[in-house]
């Protein structure tokens, strides 16, 4: 039986698969379990610094599968669709606040239930022919799973109102225009500047990055007030984490004089 994810490690990068090809990588019972597995696997790996997600064959994923996601599972009863709610509703949370920073690298379409994942990843790049869609209008149903908050989320209103309303695909540029991804780049320039974004994340220290990814998620929903009190305790608790990089940082600057904060990191030590 072929596995429905596939990963593999290079570099201290996770390179992970969507791998049913042949479905367009649509999401079905069995990938939103081994996700689950993969992400256990992988988010207290030590050979592992940032993760990315990526699909086989022309897409990235084309949401979910409408045959064993939505119609096998309702003939089964309330238990089962909530069953797999969870399932996947779950390693889509798991990834929101996994443990390393985590790119999507969108190398085909991503449509519907596919918003959920892509905006659980911190970053997230395209294939300039990847297509974005939400298409639950044209078969009769509003943009479930968290879709429709994902890009109200991420676009403007006008912009998330017409892409909900219309069902019209977009192609990257547009998803870029929009923010719902960062960059759109040549097909066969996205992989290299993926690595490259992930190289960059890499030389960053990784508490300062947990902190960081889950600074910027909280404080979005926050008022100025309690997001400033957020942030002076999530500062704290970093900084009693991890009191060693902060001061090995400074120290850098100040005494060593060997780098520049605006201009780059400061050196990580040797991991043991």
């Amino acid at each position: 039986m072929t596995d429905t994810v596939t990963y593999k490690i290079e570099n201290r990068i996770a390179w992970v698969s969507f791998n049913r090809p042949e479905k367009r990588n649509c999401m079905n019972p069995a990938l939103n379990r081994r996700m689950t597995e993969v992400l256990d696997e992988l988010e207290f790996n030590d050979d592992v610094g940032v993760l990315v997600l990526t699909g086989e064959g022309t897409a990235w994923t084309a949401g979910m599968d409408l045959k064993e996601y939505f119609r096998e599972t309702q003939a089964k009863g309330l238990g089962a669709i909530r069953q797999a709610q969870r399932e996947s509703y779950g390693w889509w949370r798991k990834l929101r606040w996994f443990q390393k920073p985590t790119i999507a690298m969108v190398n085909g379409w991503c449509f519907g239930g596919g918003y959920g994942p892509l905006y659980s990843c911190d970053l997230a790049i395209a294939s300039e022919d990847a297509k974005f869609g939400l298409s639950e209008i044209n078969w009769g149903i509003l943009p479930g799973g968290g879709a429709t908050k994902v890009v109200t989320d991420l676009m403007p209103m006008r912009d998330a109102m017409y892409h909900a309303l219309t069902g019209e695909s977009i192609d990257a540029r547009k998803a870029a225009d929009w923010s719902l991804i960062n960059e759109a780049v040549p097909a066969d320039q996205l992989k290299t500047r993926v690595t490259e974004i992930a190289n960059v994340l890499l030389e960053k220290n990784p508490v300062a990055l947990k902190a960081t990814k889950d600074a910027v998620r909280r404080v979005n929903e926050m008022t100025y007030d309690n997001a400033e009190d957020y942030l002076v305790r999530a500062q704290e608790a970093a900084h009693y984490y991890d009191a060693e990089g902060s001061k090995e940082g400074i120290k850098q600057f100040i005494d060593d004089k060997t780098y520049k904060p605006g201009l780059g990191a400061y050196a990580l030590k040797p991991q043991k």
